[in-house]
């Protein structure tokens, strides 16, 4: 089972890889903005539900993977933005349209401010308390282990029962070591998105010039509306996926 769950990761991994390199159409690239939607809604409603920390202690890879695919998604949408006039799919574009409302300095506005929420109290809060909690688990291991030794010397316990408290500490430590590393995708994917918008607004509008598109209101509009509709269905499941970060951690 473990060697099928590699493999299956790697190939996914590999799948991702190549959404960087090649250009999709837009139903496509709709297909896989819906998919990575759905995707933080369920590892949110996981995150929600679980008792314990290594009930779910694939997160760090999971945390990797779902980053990698949002900025592979986020380079595709790019790319059509800029090629297509501006036009990256209806799930971009009902996005943009809906937040903008025919204000484009709204819509910047709005998604600056989901932006920062994300990076500075989410996802900040999330790496320290991932960061501590890291610290804490290997600073207490020793005590732990010596714990476990004094319950079998004195009868309280078995040996297998004291080897799986001993794996359960070793995987604590294992994992919110991991976390404390995975936390700063998140940080870095709010850096990276707000860098992406910058040039699908400028970038666009070069190419909107250069492309006779319309004219400059109708440049602006078009450009502003694939741009926040991109940052906002590429930030909103960043942003589920930086809560149950936070919610697993603590």
């Amino acid at each position: 089972m473990q060697k099928y769950l590699k493999g299956s990761s790697s190939l996914l991994v590999v799948l991702i890889v190549l959404l960087i390199i090649l250009p999709l159409p837009a139903w496509l690239l709709d297909m896989m903005f819906i998919l990575n939607l759905s995707i933080s809604f369920i590892i949110l409603l996981i995150s929600m539900n679980i008792h314990d920390a290594l009930q779910f202690s694939l997160f760090p890879s999971i945390l990797l993977i779902t980053t990698l695919f949002r900025l592979a998604l986020n380079i595709s949408s790019t790319r059509l933005i800029l090629i297509e006039n501006g036009y990256a799919g209806e799930v971009v574009k009902t996005f943009g349209d809906f937040v903008i409302r025919g204000n484009p300095f709204v819509g910047l506005v709005i998604f600056l401010i989901i932006v920062v929420v994300q990076f500075i109290v989410i996802s900040k809060g999330s790496e320290r308390v991932a960061e501590v909690s890291a610290r804490f688990t290997l600073d207490a291991m020793p005590g732990k282990q010596m714990a476990i030794d004094a319950d079998l010397s004195s009868g309280l316990i078995d040996e297998s029962t004291a080897r799986e408290r001993r794996t359960k500490i070793q995987r604590e430590a294992d994992f919110f070591g991991a976390m404390d590393g995975a936390s700063k995708f998140v940080k870095g994917d709010a850096i990276v998105s707000i860098i992406v918008t910058f040039i699908n607004l400028i970038g666009g509008l070069i190419v909107g010039f250069m492309n006779n598109v319309g004219s400059f209101q109708d440049i602006i509009n078009i450009y502003s509306i694939a741009t926040v509709g991109d940052g906002l269905i590429s930030q909103f499941p960043a942003l589920l996926i930086s809560v149950a970060t936070g919610m697993v951690v603590t």
